[in-house]
């Protein structure tokens, strides 16, 4: 038998069991009824009374009558989009009965969308997820889920259309990077339609610990015009280290730091060049920003400008026995100290005079300034030389007088001179103006002795005679061969000494034996 027959004959059994009980009544089958959104559900209205019955349904719904019996009529609802009560009633004579039935609308949210997380979270403080739900019933069924990955952070019904589900988390260092979402449920397992899940896209968190205290900024307290130096800043117990931006300057002048990080540090490196017209207290600061924070440090930097003395002399190459002249003068502000110059009133400026004379050849003058400034003492000095022009002097330390010397043998003659300029020596054999040697290592000759006038050119010209005398080969022979012959003699007699001891005590030796042998005869028995 097909379905479509069964109903009306199910219908009128029901209807007949009704009316066999002996009173008039209207229901409707089913009593509840779950449908998606949109959809359509056949209602069928029945009514008990023992002759023909009115029957109808009250509903906003669109509604067609699709089969009818004896005292009952089914209708079709369709593109029902909210819950509704739809009303059976029959009219039997002059009663009218009626029954309602439970129609739930179930859809899925139309949108889930995580609101935006902070740009930057502080570890440590609290911020809140906004869950934004458009759609979905029935609510009861519906739940919305707050994750951070795959961990459920809460849980919590959707109320209203549309749904805003919040709540609150605390930041923490391992949450950076972490990933946040929201989810629906939509459990209809009890109706045997399943477990209808939906996600939001996920949105990434960054936190960060900017420290409140402990950005440090090293520095010079001054700084000279001119000069290049390096500054640094440093803070500790940041993260993420590597996020952190350095701004470095000093007043308008921004640096180009260098910046290296560890895990949880940063240290920033920057060279700093003042030029002139800076001069005067500057601010050096230092800014270090991480997430939505910064921190400020700065250090007041002295700028100052102190050129180097002016030493001179009124000459600086002279003649022995001229007046020389020197001073020394420094920046305004500055003391300067002059060695050779008297002790007095200290000032920005030194002089004194001097007769040159040959010890002041060579002669270094210093001038020192110093000057205070931010209660830091800074020095400046500058030396200058002194030429004097002197002599030629040959001292017998330099030249002796007289020179014996020893025929064959090796040696360096000199004959020097002192004086500035370096004086050049010649000595020249008075008689044949022969050349003496000297400076030069040589074998001496004989041929060398006599009489030498020596010449010094220079700053002038000095002479002196010396007397160069050489002994003979000759003479050393004779004094070599009584040598040898003296340790010949020597040597012969203690030869001759000694045989003669050796003999001598060989025959004493003899002698004892013969005496010792005679008395032995004498003692022996007859």
């Amino acid at each position: 038998m097909a379905t479509g027959s069964l109903l009306p004959a199910l219908l009128v059994l029901i209807g007949a069991l009704l009316q066999a009980a002996g009173s008039a009544n209207t229901s409707v089958q089913p009593q509840k009824a779950i449908i998606p959104r949109g959809g359509s559900v056949n209602v069928t209205c029945l009514a008990t009374c023992d002759q023909n019955a009115t029957l109808g349904l009250e509903t906003p719904l669109t509604k067609r009558p699709v089969n009818n019996g004896s005292n009952w009529v089914t209708y079709e609802l369709s593109g029902i989009q909210e819950d509704s009560a739809p009303i059976c009633f029959s009219n039997c004579g002059a009663n009218q009965t009626g029954a309602s039935i439970s129609l739930t609308v179930y859809w899925f949210p139309e949108s889930v969308e995580l609101a935006p997380l902070p740009q930057w979270q502080p570890v440590g403080e609290n911020f809140t997820l906004h869950c934004k739900v458009k759609g979905g019933e029935p609510w009861n069924s519906l739940s919305v889920l707050l994750l951070r990955g795959k961990e459920v952070l809460d849980r919590q019904p959707v109320e209203g259309h549309p749904a805003e589900v919040t709540t609150t988390v605390l930041a923490r260092r391992e949450d950076h990077g972490a990933n946040f979402s929201c989810h629906t449920e939509l459990d209809l397992r009890t109706q045997s339609l399943g477990l209808i899940q939906n996600s939001s896209a996920t949105r990434q968190l960054r936190t960060f610990v900017l420290p409140e205290i402990g950005l440090r900024l090293a520095a010079p307290r001054i700084m000279e015009v001119g000069t290049q130096l390096p500054v640094n800043c440093t803070l500790d117990g940041l993260f993420p280290a590597s996020e952190a931006q350095v701004y470095l300057a000093l007043k308008d002048q921004r640096l180009e730091p260098t910046v290296k990080y560890s895990s949880d540090s940063l240290c920033a490196t920057a060279s700093v060049r003042v030029n002139a017209g800076e001069e005067g207290i500057q601010q050096l600061r230092c800014t270090v920003t991480l997430g939505n924070q910064s921190r400020r440090t700065g250090e007041k930097v002295t700028i100052y400008s102190f050129p180097a003395p002016n030493l001179t002399l009124s000459e600086s190459e002279v003649p022995e026995g001229t007046m020389v002249t020197v001073e020394c003068k420094a920046h305004p502000g500055a003391v300067v100290t002059l060695n050779g110059a008297p002790v007095g009133t200290p000032g920005s400026s030194a002089r004194f005079t001097l007769n040159a004379s040959a010890e002041d050849n060579g002669r270094s003058f210093l001038c020192s300034a110093v000057l205070e400034v931010d209660g830091i003492k800074v020095y400046k000095n500058k030396t200058q030389n002194l030429v004097v022009l002197y002599g030629p002097l040959l001292n017998k330390s330099d030249c002796p007088e007289n020179w014996t010397l020893q025929e064959g043998s090796q040696q360096i003659l000199k004959c020097q001179a002192r004086g500035n300029p370096i004086p050049q020596v010649k000595c020249h054999r008075i008689g044949d103006g022969a050349l003496l040697p000297i400076g030069v290592l040589r074998t001496i000759m004989q041929n060398i002795s006599g009489t030498y006038k020596c010449r010094a050119t220079g700053h002038g010209v000095v002479t002196r005679e010396v007397v160069v005398k050489v002994n003979y080969y000759r003479q050393n022979n004779l004094v070599i061969i009584i040598l040898v012959a003296a340790a010949a003699l020597s040597c012969i007699v203690g030869t001759a000494a000694y045989l003669y001891n050796r003999q001598r005590k060989i025959r004493e030796y003899k002698l004892q034996k013969a005496q010792e042998a005679s008395n032995i005869k004498l003692n022996t028995p007859p």
